[in-house]
């Protein structure tokens, strides 16, 4: 089985990084983070870059893709390359898969239209405008699409994937090698938890509060 990861500038680290960790714990598989261009590719804090082994055009057939998201995803909407290349490979794909905001560019390449599908809270209503039914859901699946909701919600989506894959136990058994079993200290991981007032302000940051 050979996974896709796609990356661009400005990502967000977790997205790939946190799929890439379960996924890789599937039998007999192969991966590589794919970009537009093979080499350094720079999340969004800038800290942090991962290698592309390969470019897009060197990619024709993967099993699974998974795009990650992240500020730099509004200028890839637009980005025919990228775009392009989206349609291209869902046509053999098993499983077409995105984390945070890495679905509006599935939604942008006509991928989602008419299904429902899920992405990072600020970014929901963005979906609409490409004919997708947005819900707030963690993980939706609809088909052979899978989405995640924001940035953590990767590893809930890439272990939902390793259960249909491989079967619940060998899920299971990567859930406990990798230590899944979150306890976090706050209760503010979505809009209708964290105070109203927090939700309002980080809403009106957000890179999708005016699109």
């Amino acid at each position: 089985m050979y996974i896709a990861m796609v990356v661009y500038d400005r990502f967000t680290a977790l997205d790939a990084v946190g799929p890439y960790e379960i996924l890789s714990r599937l039998p007999d598989v192969r991966m590589d983070f794919v970009a537009e261009r093979p080499g350094p590719v720079r999340a969004d804090t800038g800290f942090l870059a991962v290698t592309a082994d390969k470019a897009l055009d060197e990619v024709t057939s993967p099993d699974i893709v998974v795009v990650a998201g992240g500020p730099g995803t509004t200028e890839q909407l637009e980005n025919p390359a990228l775009l392009d290349w989206l349609r291209a490979v869902d046509t053999t794909t098993t499983w077409t898969t995105s984390v945070c905001s890495g679905s509006l560019l599935l939604a942008a390449a006509g991928l989602l239209e008419g299904r429902r599908a899920t992405s990072h809270w600020a970014a929901l209503h963005v979906l609409e405008q490409f004919g997708t039914e947005p819900t707030g859901e963690r993980v939706v699946t609809d088909g052979k699409y899978v989405t995640a909701a924001g940035v953590s919600s990767g590893i809930d989506m890439a272990l939902t994937l390793v259960g249909r894959i491989a079967g619940d136990e060998h899920a299971q058994a990567v859930q406990l090698l990798t230590e899944y079993d979150p306890q976090p200290p706050y209760d503010a991981g979505s809009p209708q938890k964290a105070p109203a007032y927090l939700v309002e302000e980080l809403r009106g940051k957000s890179r999708f509060s005016l699109t």
